[in-house]
């Protein structure tokens, strides 16, 4: 008894070889997501873990103005830290040859006594500066292969505006800088900005900080309370300028690779659900329609002695096959896909051994999953299936309904043809199951939708920031608040058309209990390059008085417009002041706060200094105007806007293209699935119909209306179902991404919707063109036998 239900499952699977492979092909979709972004989400996380604790990345961290060394075995002793260790690290800028404008760099300085006590550098090549030479340096990896340096090489500095020949002695990576990104800028650029490592008395003479700090790092012990420590961390530190103590939670670098994570671990749990929710449909909608059509052969079965519970098994197996199938087909291009994404994570974060390391636990659960997927949705139709007498089996399906639908006692089946009566016919007697079927077809749509808007909001971020927002040509930063006549020396340089001051101060800002770090942007109430600029492109006005305060922060900080908050300096430079908060705005900017220069000025009471300033540039002065700013000696860096946005774009482009591929193949497998099964299980069903209609001398066009106009329908709807279900991924997406770090508006463009939609029209015009192909072969003299 079991060879012959064997046989007849391999047979039967065998028949229906194209629609077990378009479901297996589903599941495979949803076993790959799973497996490789699962997979992904263990590697980044364990391989981040792992150099953590290696290289004893410091738990809280602080900067100083500075504050002598004496200071240290202070911080040393307190209650709860087990190590700490002190370093200079300062801002400079680099002559890269080809480039024009200087290339910021972070420097940092090396311990003299030689291996460092936290964050231990990882020497990917060549060897360690000689302590006692004060022009070797190490590089991080991801700028030196963006400029295709290796030891031995040699690089110009200007440190402090005096310039330095150093020589490049290894290559190496560091914990705290995963992901090298220079402050305010929105993607990373190892071009224009990197990291590196100098022995501290020569960084200490060229910044004259001899025998002091600007940055600590400490290390808890097992147990200690990490906000107890800061607390008494800055009150150690408060005489010396800090900026307050923080915890490995925000710190730039940490925080970016943990951001990462967390969205991983989100698309990982969210993205296999949608396919394998399609592969259950897909799985139910086809074992019910094989059953229907085998009613007298379960009959025939049960006659014979088979039980319920053996011919349940025969057609369960029908399902796990498929299911196992698309799950090893799922391992396979799981791992293609895992190893990509490793690849594309490389790009961004810098690990000594960042490789894909697929789990045997993700891989069982994949498995399981597709299996559960599989039962799940045939269970149902087994179960009723199998529990028809096999007097009652013996006899045809009776159609669910006699009476006439709804469009037909309305008269509007008149309006129609006889092919599209038909096809309303069908619709509205089966609409649970048309609906099920748009559903499906819309996650097609829903995955492209949220795969791609992140690239639409960027560059609207782009063309709002630095389009409307940023006029300039150039930024100059400097390493220090300055007079007001800085502004006069940058406006004096060769083509400068235009100059505009800007000043950025750090400040701690307190509603009661709820405290935040962050920064408020001093700008000219008329600015004329640099403007206030929210999501929606509003233009706002800076108040003589008072803060415009980002919406991200006003509500971490549980404030309206119109409320007071307290305005605290984090070098404790400045009393604590109560202003205004005159409207919350939609930044993109993170934690930042807008305010009047003139206003920040008497806030501050320094003199009017400045930060930045930025220009206006004659083109064709450009060489000569970067040349002088070479030679300023308080400049750590000068950004071209342009520039920005070209790297910007190429980066996006880059990674668009094959994105959208990926995404096109997994949301056309979707539609596939759905709309070939669908019409290849309405062909099995309808085969004696479409052939009497062919005899009575319809066209093999007008039958394959018939049968193709449901999938029509069920696709049209489908496509605007699919379309709000992916603006409704995205906004959840949205909410995954710490406001603090970059806030991204909710933007989808008219080209993703229409990527989303043609995908889904080519991939259901391919299925019914093959199904179109099945019906003009279809044997009439065969089809119409009966065997009443």
């Amino acid at each position: 008894m079991v060879s012959a239900l064997r046989r007849k499952l391999l047979r039967d699977l065998w028949h229906m070889r194209a629609q077990v492979l378009t479901i297996a092909l589903v599941v495979a979709c949803g076993v790959a997501s799973l497996f490789s972004m699962s997979s992904a989400y263990d590697s980044l996380r364990g391989e981040r873990d792992r150099w953590y604790a290696r290289a004893r990345f410091p738990d809280v961290f602080s900067s100083v103005r500075r504050a002598p060394r004496s200071v240290l075995g202070r911080i040393a002793s307190l209650r709860g830290v087990a190590i700490a260790e002190a370093r200079l690290a300062e801002e400079i800028t680099l002559d890269m040859p080809g480039m024009a404008e200087p290339v910021a760099a972070h420097a940092v300085s090396l311990p003299p006594h030689g291996r460092s006590l936290l964050s231990e550098v990882y020497l990917r090549e060549g060897r360690m500066p000689d302590p006692g030479r004060s022009d070797e340096v190490l590089l991080h990896e991801a700028f030196a292969r963006a400029w295709g340096l290796r030891p031995g090489d040699h690089l110009v500095a200007v440190l402090h505006g005096r310039r330095q020949r150093f020589r490049l002695t290894g290559i190496a990576l560091s914990p705290e800088f995963v992901s090298v990104m220079q402050p305010g800028t929105l993607v990373p650029d190892n071009r224009r900005y990197g990291v590196l490592w100098v022995n501290e008395p020569a960084l200490a003479a060229a910044f004259g900080m001899e025998g002091a700090f600007n940055e600590v790092g400490v290390r808890l012990d097992r147990g200690a309370r990490e906000a107890s420590v800061i607390a008494a961390l800055d009150q150690v530190l408060s005489p010396y300028g800090t900026i307050g103590a923080y915890g490995r939670a925000r710190h730039p670098s940490a925080r970016w690779v943990e951001q990462e994570i967390v969205q991983l671990r989100g698309q990982a749990r969210v993205t296999p659900l949608l396919f394998l929710g399609v592969a259950t449909l897909l799985v139910n909608m086809v074992l019910a329609r094989l059953l229907g059509l085998e009613r007298e052969q379960i009959a025939t079965l049960k006659a014979l002695g088979y039980g319920d519970r053996e011919v349940a098994r025969h057609y369960l197996s029908h399902a796990l096959l498929t299911a196992l199938l698309g799950a090893a087909l799922g391992v396979v291009f799981g791992a293609f896909v895992g190893r990509w994404f490793i690849t594309l994570y490389e790009d961004f974060f810098r690990f000594p051994s960042l490789t894909f390391r697929p789990s045997a636990s993700t891989l069982a659960f994949g498995a399981l999953a597709s299996v559960g997927s599989a039962v799940a949705g045939a269970l149902s139709a087994v179960r009723s299936a199998v529990r028809v007498p096999p007097a009652e089996a013996m006899r045809p399906e009776p159609p669910p309904r006699y009476r006439p639908t709804f469009l037909e006692r309305t008269g509007f089946h008149r309006l129609l043809p006889t092919a599209g009566r038909m096809v309303l016919r069908e619709l509205e007697r089966r609409p649970g199951r048309a609906a099920l079927s748009a559903v499906g077809i819309s996650f097609a749509a829903a995955i492209m939708v949220a795969g791609r808007f992140s690239l639409d909001s960027l560059d609207l971020v782009l063309a709002v920031q630095f389009g409307r927002a940023q006029s300039d040509d150039v930024t100059v930063s400097f390493s220090r608040p300055l007079p007001p006549r800085a502004v006069y020396e940058v406006a004096r340089l060769p083509g400068v058309l235009f100059a505009e001051p800007q000043r950025a101060a750090g400040v701690r800002l307190r509603n009661g209990t709820r405290v935040r770090d962050a920064a408020i942007l001093g700008l000219p109430r008329a600015s004329a390059l640099r403007r206030v600029i929210d999501e929606r492109a509003t233009l706002w006005t800076l108040p003589g008085e008072g803060l415009l305060l980002g919406r991200a922060l006003g509500e971490r900080l549980g404030l309206r417009a119109g409320d007071r908050v307290t305005v605290e300096d984090a070098e404790g430079a400045v009393a604590p002041r109560e202003v205004i908060v005159t409207a919350l705005i939609d930044d993109m900017l993170g934690l930042t706060a807008y305010m009047d220069l003139d206003a920040l000025h008497r806030l501050r009471g320094d003199g009017g200094r400045v930060t930045s300033v930025a220009v206006r540039l004659d083109p064709a002065y450009t060489d000569r105007f970067f040349a002088r700013v070479r030679r300023l000696p308080a400049v750590s860096s000068a950004s071209r806007r342009q520039s920005l946005i070209d790297y910007f774009r190429h980066e996006t482009s880059r990674m668009s293209a094959t994105f959208t591929v990926v995404l096109a193949v997994f949301a056309g497998i979707i539609a596939v699935g759905v709309v070939y099964n669908n019409a290849r299980i309405a062909l099995s069903v309808r085969s004696r119909e479409l052939a009497t209609l062919r005899v009575l001398g319809f066209t093999e066009g007008e039958v394959a209306s018939v049968l193709l106009g449901e999938q029509a329908i069920v696709v049209a709807v489908a496509i605007p179902l699919g379309l709000w279900l992916g603006k409704g991924l995205a906004w959840l997406v949205l909410q995954s991404i710490d406001a603090e770090l970059f806030r991204m508006p909710l933007m989808i463009s008219r080209t993703t919707y229409m990527m989303a939609a043609g995908t889904v029209v080519a991939a259901s015009v391919a299925s019914a063109w093959v199904v179109r192909r099945r019906i003009a072969g279809l044997d009439m003299v065969a089809v119409l036998k009966s065997r009443d």
